[in-house]
This record gives C-alpha cells, sequence and structure tokens, in this order.
C-alpha cells in the first residue's frame, strides 16, 4: 500500500474525519463554482425569459379578447378621419370656395374693395389658401358675414382682423374691416405609373 495512504490510516480519528470533510469541502467547492454557477445562471435567465415570455402572452391575450372593441374604435375613428378629410377641399374646388366667401360678403351687403388669394402655404397632408380681404359696412354686417362663414362646409378661418376707419355714410356708420380668411385644401397625391422605370424610355 502506498506510504502516504498508509500514513493517513495512521492518524488519529478527528485528523481523518477533518481530511475527509476538507476534500469533501473541496469537491463541493469545485461542483459549484465550474459547474452549479453557471446552471444556476441559465436557470434564472430561463425564469426570467418565462416571465417576459408570459407578461407578453398575457398582453397579447388582452388584446386579443378585445379585437372586437378595438376594431369598433379604429372603424370610427377611420369615419371621423374620413369626415375631417371631406371638409378640405381638393384644388380643382378652391376657386368655387373662394367665390363662395366673396358672394357671402356681398349678401351680407359688405362692399369688398379688396380679394386677394395669397401664396399657398404646403403643410403636411394639407396647404393652407389664405385670401386678404378689405371690406366695408357696418358692424353688424360684418358680424354677419364672419357668422356666415363659420358655418359654412367647409373650413374657413377668420385671421388677423382689424376694424376701424367708421365713416358715416348715408346717416349710416360704415367700418373698414381687414382680415384674412384661410382655408385649406387636400393635397392629392400623383399617382404612380406601375411599372415605370427610371431613366428615357427608348
Amino acid at each position: 500500500m502506498n506510504a502516504k495512504v498508509d500514513k493517513i490510516l495512521n492518524l488519529p480519528v478527528y485528523q481523518r474525519a477533518l481530511i475527509v470533510v476538507v476534500i469533501m469541502a473541496l469537491i463541493a467547492a469545485g461542483f459549484y463554482y465550474f459547474l452549479y454557477q453557471d446552471q444556476l445562471k441559465q436557470h434564472s435567465s430561463l425564469i426570467t425569459q418565462r416571465e417576459n415570455a408570459q407578461k407578453q402572452l398575457n398582453k397579447n391575450q388582452k388584446i386579443a379578447n378585445n379585437l372586437e372593441v378595438y376594431r369598433a374604435e379604429y372603424e370610427k375613428m377611420q369615419v371621423k378621419l374620413d369626415a375631417a378629410l371631406g371638409e378640405l377641399p381638393l384644388k380643382k374646388e378652391i376657386p368655387n370656395l373662394l367665390t363662395s366667401i366673396g358672394d357671402l360678403a356681398r349678401d351680407k351687403g359688405l362692399e369688398i374693395l379688396r380679394f386677394k388669394p395669397e401664396s399657398e402655404i404646403i403643410k403636411d397632408f394639407y396647404a393652407e389658401v389664405p385670401v386678404t380681404l378689405k371690406l366695408t359696412g357696418s358692424y353688424h354686417q360684418a358680424a354677419a358675414f364672419f357668422d356666415a362663414v363659420s358655418k359654412m362646409e367647409r373650413i374657413v378661418n377668420i385671421k388677423k382682423l382689424s376694424m376701424g376707419s367708421a365713416k358715416n355714410v348715408s346717416g349710416k356708420t360704415s367700418l373698414g374691416v381687414n382680415c384674412s380668411a384661410i382655408t385649406f385644401r387636400f393635397i392629392e397625391k400623383k399617382p404612380t405609373e406601375k411599372g415605370q422605370k427610371g431613366g428615357k424610355r427608348k
């Protein structure tokens, strides 16, 4: 038998027990650091992934359970969007709309001294179409005109309003009214030709 083994076997019982405890501790430490610790990390990672997957599943399940509600809300929003776009005239409708604004002013008894369409201001899917107005008439005629404009089917905003230069005409007070009537038009997207490629055709 090996001399080292014999020496260990001849040691007192408590020393042999201590050696066994140390060896077991070393084996346990090696098992923990070289094998169990990595598996523990993988186990924790898998638990975290499972919890995240469960949360996402619960979220998707909630959406699926309320899918009809979301679809109904989407359809309502689509109807509102279509209605809003319907209030934005196309480019070809702008001349008639501007003519309607001028007609309203005359119908309310105002005299048009200036009616000047200004340059359009391009936004995202729409463009602002401003018109500079210079009118004369009574305060009530001007108020009636602005009220009629606010009730137009198309959106028309009155901005930069100023009133002054009151004059007595035939016993009635006439005011100078300066403002900007701003309407909006929907920007039509140009259709793209299918199959058209860059470069000149031969």
